[in-house]
């Protein structure tokens, strides 16, 4: 359905380390139609279903995450990596694909009952995603969805992130 996607999708081997193969989405941006084509299918997803904020994970879930909180006219929530947001956070620790990490958000940037769709580039092992979900219901928000570009189904994140949320991705792998 997205073969026009998929084929700027670039894969990078050994990347960040040995043995990874890297989904490049750079390519798939730098293209106009191709970056208006995946945020119109992810508006065509989502357009009836209420959402006040769109999450968007650092770094490249903030470039789909901004287009489409614009298209659907809700407002946008930035996860970042420890210690990069200015005001008052909470944070929540996870494991990676090859280590660990933290991720954090402002304590008042989703109110309790918002309707929150969290978005990222790559759905691998939910790690990330999870800590993202986590992080949304201690605000007390009512996360509505996961959306990813590319889904990764041999590492089994679907299954992780179940519990959290819907989980739509438009490229699987």
């Amino acid at each position: 359905m997205y073969e026009n996607i998929k084929r700027h999708i670039r894969d990078v081997p050994d990347f960040p380390q040995k043995g990874i193969l890297f989904k490049d989405i750079t390519t798939a941006l730098k293209d106009a139609d191709c970056f208006r084509q995946i945020i119109d299918a992810f508006y065509e997803i989502y357009k009836e279903t209420p959402i006040d904020k769109i999450a968007g994970i650092e770094s490249r879930g903030y470039l789909i995450g901004s287009a489409l909180a614009y298209k659907l006219g809700c407002g946008l929530v930035l996860l970042r990596k420890k210690g990069k947001l200015p005001a008052e956070t909470l944070h929540e620790d996870y494991i990676l694909e090859y280590g660990s990490a933290s991720l954090e958000v402002h304590t008042d940037a989703v109110e309790k009952g918002e309707r929150v769709l969290v978005v990222d580039d790559l759905l691998a092992t939910a790690g990330t995603a999870e800590a993202a979900c986590k992080l949304i219901e201690r605000l007390e928000g009512q996360i509505v969805g996961a959306a990813f570009l590319i889904e990764l189904l041999d590492l089994g994140g679907r299954k992780i992130l179940e519990k959290h949320a819907q989980t739509t991705s438009l490229l699987t792998y």
